[in-house]
């Protein structure tokens, strides 16, 4: 998503995801609540977006993980 300007088509995001439509559609509504994604039509087709909150967790996130990695954890 961040390589697409942090926006996604939901059919794109459906085959990177490698979850089921329910699934997916259960974890984007999670995402949405916590104001991670939002979800915005654009020329008449659905897309998510990362918001800069969502951004902002991914950069900590990485770096926790890169923080584990360094220490083999």
């Amino acid at each position: 998503m961040q390589d697409k300007g942090g926006k996604i088509k939901p059919t794109h995001l459906l085959y990177k995801s490698n979850l089921s439509y329910q699934r997916m559609n259960e974890y984007l509504k999670d995402l949405m609540e916590k104001e991670f994604v939002m979800e915005k039509e654009e020329k008449g087709k659905k897309f998510y977006f990362l918001t800069d909150k969502g951004s902002m967790f991914l950069q900590e996130y990485n770096r926790l993980v890169e923080f584990t990695e360094s220490f083999g954890l």
